[in-house]
């Protein structure tokens, strides 16, 4: 009878594992079956047809053709690069100052990146946008990155890192001699490399897929982003949903390359900061 239990369990866990998967996962196959469809395809079959009859790479080339999509890709790597590295390292320093160093109004800083986290962008984008524009930035990529050069969820993820890191290593560096900087750069840094590859993961996918601030900030067509300029393919292509499927799944690669290359430093950061043997 206990074995019938544990089976079902097993069962059971398969299944809804199962059904994860067809819900977050199956959205995306679809958008990439839909843009290897030729245009003599039906898309709307009932039954749906999963697999194309004949794949064509023609929807690419033809997004390709109807905006500068290359040309807003590049702007969108070039916000999440700088996104990412601004995280890190602003992200880094600030969480270790809050784990490791002892100054006046610290449990007050905790606090405040905790009470960011509970305010909602539309609360505060007239605000932005008024700052870019008093600093002549609107219009500019800069302008784009600043808001979010350093995020509270990403200093709150470094200060949990470091603060589970041991007490003795950073002591017996401060026995040799190290300074704070050292001890920052030489022990605490390597001591977190799945926390930052974590931290690099969600800087990328938030510059990279965040559209209403880069539609708000930018008016030149040449400075869009590709979240930005994929708009265009929705509300003038409507009626072409291979484009769009081939639009969704230009602006997707990137994202499924940066984690499969992090991956295992991702799922390594939840248990950051353990002692090896």
């Amino acid at each position: 009878m206990t074995w019938r239990t544990s089976g079902w369990e097993k069962a059971l866990r398969y299944l809804l594992m199962l059904a994860v998967l067809a819900v977050t996962v199956g959205p995306f196959l679809w958008q990439l079956s839909t843009s290897l469809k030729g245009t003599t395809e039906d898309v709307y079959t009932s039954p749906p047809r999963f697999l194309p009859r004949h794949p064509t790479l023609h929807n690419y080339t033809a997004v390709a053709d109807i905006i500068p999509v290359w040309d807003y890709a590049l702007n969108s790597l070039q916000v999440a690069l700088a996104s990412v590295l601004t995280n890190l390292v602003g992200a880094s320093m600030a969480g270790y100052a809050l784990a490791r160093l002892r100054f006046g109004g610290r449990r007050l800083a905790g606090l405040v990146f905790v009470t960011a986290l509970l305010v909602p962008l539309e609360s505060i984008v007239i605000a932005q946008f008024t700052m870019m524009r008093d600093l002549h930035l609107n219009n500019t990529l800069t302008a784009v990155v600043l808001p979010g050069a350093v995020g509270a969820l990403n200093v709150l993820l470094m200060r949990n890192a470091f603060a589970n890191v041991p007490y003795e290593i950073e002591e017996a560096a401060v026995i040799d001699g190290a300074n704070v900087w050292q001890r920052f750069t030489r022990i605490a840094l390597p001591s977190v490399r799945g926390t930052l590859a974590v931290v690099a993961i969600f800087a990328f996918m938030g510059a990279w897929d965040d559209f209403l601030w880069p539609l708000i900030v930018l008016s030149d067509s040449d400075r869009f982003t590709l979240t930005v300029g994929l708009d265009f393919l929705h509300g003038t292509f409507a009626q072409n949903p291979r484009l769009v499927a081939a639009g969704t799944v230009i602006a997707v690669a990137p994202l499924i390359v940066m984690f499969t290359c992090l991956q295992r430093y991702f799922f390594r950061g939840v248990g950051e900061g353990a002692v090896k043997g």
